[in-house]
């Protein structure tokens, strides 16, 4: 009867297939530098493998190239008027200004005149159609051909295009080798050009300080020539200006009277006495009007000789009123003939006053006339003195121009040449073997984080558990030897080695899985995939619980590929299967062994599939009867991944011991072994680490930590 094995660590019902590792799975940097440090020959190997090129083409692959510099200085000054001076004038040192001047000095225009003046269309180096075509030259050129329709044969047309276009190929080179540097708070440029040829780098560099300066001596000149000419045309319009303003300055002067400003004030003089006679004279008329008026209107005799005042009137008035007839008549007559004299003198004084305001506003017209003259001939001044101030202005620069030209003076000057160097700049063959090694070791880093990163197998218990849920009943180290049979030899001739004692444990957590309950008496071994050390595992555990006096039976379950024959020789042909089948005895079938103190019930071929016969009820009437005959019976079955008998055999065991290799088994199938016990509601399973390489162990940073393989542990255990 199958009994429930009851493991601390919780059953594959619980917690079995779990979502895998958790964050703490991450490399940490301790873990990520022993990972480094573990695949230091990989790394090592591929940084060799990097090198091996770096250094081929460092010697024989790389051309050698020679750089060449020519310094070149910039001579400014600084400006502070704006005048015509400044067609001709110098540089400044203002940082656009110096900026504009490095674009001058890598320009195509310049870089064109270069590959012109030194002839670098007929350099291989600057023309790619005068080089040597290797193969790939040679392919790339048929498949262009064949794409684009090239004709080898063109036209006068086209060999004109293709010369203009070996001539832009050569301004580009040129430009991609030459590099202009400024100095750094200075008005001082670096010209440097890197070639195959230390003179030919040299001869570039000159060349293209030369042709900056003549550049220069060029813009100048024909910025003289052009203001030279521009001047020439302004000095003739101002010229008949001038001309034109002087002939109406002398028409104005014959067609006037004399103008000038002492004429005007003495008429302006002549106006103010004129103004005072009007003003006298008006006076006076009126007062005469006024008095011949009141002696008009005068009718007695007082009165009369009141407004006359005359002496002669004032006697005859006192004669009058003496009584004097004859005085009267006097009187009146004397009257009559001072109010005509007073009319005479007041017609006279009228018209001398109409003829003084006539006099006036003729002044006036005379005035106003010579003023307005006076102002036609000081505007026709100005205007012919401005005109041959500015002929006279542009005249003079004319001729300063005109006297400069040929002599103008570069803005820029070579302060050093180039020097031919035979020591070539690059390739730089340390710094490319350097470079080559750094590579090869940053991706022999890569390769190894990656492949740790993609690592999916166990190397810790603690990570075995956490994954499945299932708890790791013993962890066994890798046992010497290339052959099973010589593993086995070394096990028996050492009991107290690390695999022994790890066997211990594992035998150990077996008989106190249940706790006070019986101890699991058929335990059922099986793995993911072959190869995970199952059969090994069995025969040693089935030894190491015969040590203890049980009696031990080991079943053969794998029958397909019947692993035992190759630790015995002598086992025999009459297996499992027959007795299943009822073919043979169960005596027939097993063999003791006198070495292991065991009994094995060897496995053969039969017609009948394996997984059938485990199906039958035959197989749990053979294990109650193996329960009744020995104490333990370990059954050693076929991996779960590739074929289905060890979920079947399973349901009669009372434990399952689910092998895994140490850092060789993946996690997913791991899962999906465990998966398939579920889905067929296996339960009572246990974890088995196997196979713990201790070097490898101590690599990873685990070696002082855990189990069997503890670093602690190696003065208890035989090596």
């Amino acid at each position: 009867m199958q009994q429930d094995v009851n493991f601390s660590r919780g059953t594959l019902q619980g917690t079995a297939g779990g979502d895998g590792q958790s964050g703490e799975d991450y490399l940490k940097v301790g873990d990520a530098f022993r990972t480094i440090w573990r695949g230091k020959l990989l790394i090592a190997l591929v940084a060799v493998l990097c090198v091996i090129p770096g250094v081929y083409y460092a010697y024989f692959g790389a051309t050698s190239m020679y750089e060449a510099d020519t310094v070149l200085k910039l001579n400014t000054q600084e400006q502070t008027v704006l005048d015509i001076d400044q067609v001709i004038g110098g540089l400044t040192s203002d940082t656009n200004q110096v900026n504009s001047e490095m674009q001058v000095l890598t320009s195509r225009g310049l870089m064109q005149r270069v590959v012109e003046k030194l002839n670098l269309v007929d350099d291989p180096e600057f023309n790619p159609r005068l080089r040597e075509p290797t193969s790939l030259d040679i392919v790339r050129g048929a498949v262009r051909n064949l794409l684009l329709g090239e004709d080898e044969n063109a036209t006068s047309a086209t060999e004109e295009m293709r010369a203009r276009r070996a001539r832009d190929n050569a301004v580009r080179i040129l430009s991609q080798k030459v590099t202009v540097r400024a100095v750094p708070s200075s008005v001082v440029f670096r010209i440097a050009a890197s070639t195959t040829d230390p003179e030919k780098s040299a001869r570039i560099t000159d060349t293209i300080a030369e042709l900056y300066i003549l550049s220069q001596l060029e813009t100048k000149f024909e910025a003289t020539k052009q203001a030279t000419v521009w001047l020439s045309e302004q000095v003739a319009v101002l010229r008949g200006d001038l001309e034109a303003a002087e002939a109406r300055l002398s028409a104005f002067n014959t067609g006037t009277n004399l103008v000038s400003v002492e004429t005007l004030q003495a008429l302006e003089r002549q106006l103010k006495d004129l103004r005072d006679r009007v003003e006298s004279v008006a006076a006076n008329a009126e007062a005469g009007s006024k008095q011949v008026a009141a002696m008009e209107q005068a009718t007695t005799a007082a009165q009369k000789a009141e407004m006359a005042q005359d002496p002669t009137l004032t006697h005859l008035l006192a004669r009058i009123n003496a009584g004097d007839a004859a005085a009267e008549q006097s009187f009146n007559a004397r009257f009559e003939a001072l109010l005509t004299a007073k009319r005479v003198d007041q017609l006279r004084r009228e018209n001398q006053l109409e003829a003084l305001r006539n006099s006036r506003e003729v002044q006036q017209d005379r005035i106003a006339a010579q003023n307005a003259d006076l102002i036609q001939l000081q505007q026709l001044t100005r205007e012919a003195e401005a005109t041959r101030a500015l002929y006279e202005y542009f005249l003079a620069r004319m001729k300063e121009t005109s006297a400069q030209q040929g002599i103008q003076q570069a803005d820029s000057s070579i302060i050093s040449r180039a020097v031919v160097s035979g020591v070539a700049t690059s390739p730089k063959r340390s710094m490319i073997m350097l470079a080559a090694g750094l590579f090869g070791l940053l991706l022999g880093t890569a390769l190894v984080l990656l492949r740790e990163a993609r690592n999916r197998t166990f190397r810790l218990a603690t990570d075995l558990e956490r994954m499945t849920g299932l708890p790791v009943l013993g962890q066994l180290p890798a046992v010497p030897g290339r052959s099973r049979l010589k593993m086995l030899q070394h096990i028996q001739a050492n009991p107290s080695s690390a695999y022994a004692e790890a066997l211990r444990n594992l035998r150990t957590s077996l008989m106190l899985a249940n706790g006070e309950a019986a101890a699991p008496q058929v335990i059922l071994c099986t793995s993911a995939v072959p190869g995970d050390g199952k059969t090994t595992l069995s025969l040693t555990l089935a030894q190491n619980f015969a040590a203890l006096g049980k009696r031990v039976v080991l079943v053969e379950g794998d029958v397909r590929r019947r692993s035992l024959l190759k630790f015995f020789d002598d086992l025999p042909k009459t297996g499992l299967s027959a007795v299943l089948a009822g073919e043979a005895d169960l005596e027939d079938a097993t063999y003791h062994s006198d070495d292991l103190n065991i009994d094995i019930i060897v496995g053969d071929q039969h017609e009948v599939n394996a997984a059938d016969a485990f199906a039958s009820d035959g197989f749990s009437s053979f294990i109650e009867r193996l329960r009744g005959t020995y104490d333990v019976v370990i059954i050693d079955t076929a991996p779960v991944l590739v074929v289905p008998d060890a979920r079947i055999a399973a349901r009669v065991a009372d434990a399952v011991l689910f092998v895994v290799r140490w850092d060789s088994t993946s996690m997913d199938q791991v899962q999906e072994g465990l998966r398939l016990f579920r889905q067929a509601g296996i339960g009572g399973i246990g974890m088995a680490l196997t196979q713990i390489n201790f070097r490898r162990m101590h690599d990873y940073g685990y070696g002082g930590k855990y189990g069997a393989y503890g670093a602690y542990g190696a003065t208890y255990y035989q090596k």
